[in-house]
């Protein structure tokens, strides 16, 4: 009988299983800070390259807005586009980080409304859509910067998907915002799914250009801030209503 072959005492084979399970624990434990530090890493670059190429669209649309032609608005438009995707790479990567960026404060829902349809308002104009909106009159419990850009993402898809008609904004009772357009609409069986990472539904899938994306980050935005955010449609424009009431957050 070969040492090998020589059986272990009870207590030494819990002793080897120990070491055996120690060892890939510690193995396993390695892998994951290595993921870790990569996926950091990743997030860091991303991060830099959003802030850095934002440079130079601010400079192209400085340029943009010197001229007055058909083409020059067109080219801004798209320069917006561009703009918007890149803030969503910055939303995307900072949703998922650890460290929390939100200001919760009381603001002027109007304020931040207003920001927003500045934006779009060389789209407004050059699609010819009508802009209904008046004052709500409101404030609101949440972070700026976050509302402002679930609002410009649902302003967006209005104009994108309204080939003529208006887009109105209102509020319901007791603090709702309510975002309202007689665009294309939503089909019903695509309703409960637009929220949903990557999910185009029908009319996204014709337009070929939906990436699925920007409403699910208004879900997980409003998630976050404690507001609820829900769309209703009767195939022929669409409602997205933002609930503003209910809180649970703490002021800073």
């Amino acid at each position: 009988m070969t040492a090998d072959n020589i059986p272990l005492p009870r207590n030494g084979i819990e002793e080897a299983y120990t070491r055996l399970i120690q060892t890939l624990f510690d193995a396993l434990k390695a892998l994951e800070n290595q993921a870790a530090e990569r996926l950091s890493d990743m997030k860091d670059y991303y991060t830099m390259w959003v802030h850095q190429i934002k440079t130079p669209i601010a400079a192209m649309d400085l340029v943009l807005q010197s001229g007055d032609s058909p083409e020059y608005s067109e080219l801004t438009e798209n320069l917006q586009r561009i703009e918007q995707y890149a803030d969503m790479v910055l939303c995307y990567l900072r949703l998922d980080s650890d460290s929390s960026d939100l200001v919760i404060r009381e603001y002027d829902l109007d304020g931040i409304i207003r920001q927003a349809v500045r934006k779009f308002s060389s789209q407004f104009i050059r699609r010819r859509i009508m802009l209904i909106y008046e004052p709500l009159n409101k404030r609101v419990l949440t972070d700026e910067k976050w509302l402002l850009f679930v609002i410009e993402q649902i302003i967006s898809n209005a104009v994108k998907y309204t080939p003529s008609g208006a887009i109105e904004i209102s509020g319901e009772a007791p603090l709702t915002l309510c975002i309202r357009d007689t665009g294309i609409g939503v089909a019903a069986e695509d309703l409960p799914r637009i929220f949903e990472k990557g999910y185009t539904g029908c009319n996204g899938r014709l337009d070929k250009k939906a990436s699925g994306i920007g409403l699910y980050l208004c879900k997980r935005i409003c998630n976050q801030l404690g507001h609820q955010i829900k769309a209703e449609s009767n195939g022929t424009g669409t409602i997205i209503k933002i609930a503003l009431e209910t809180r649970a957050l703490e002021i800073e």
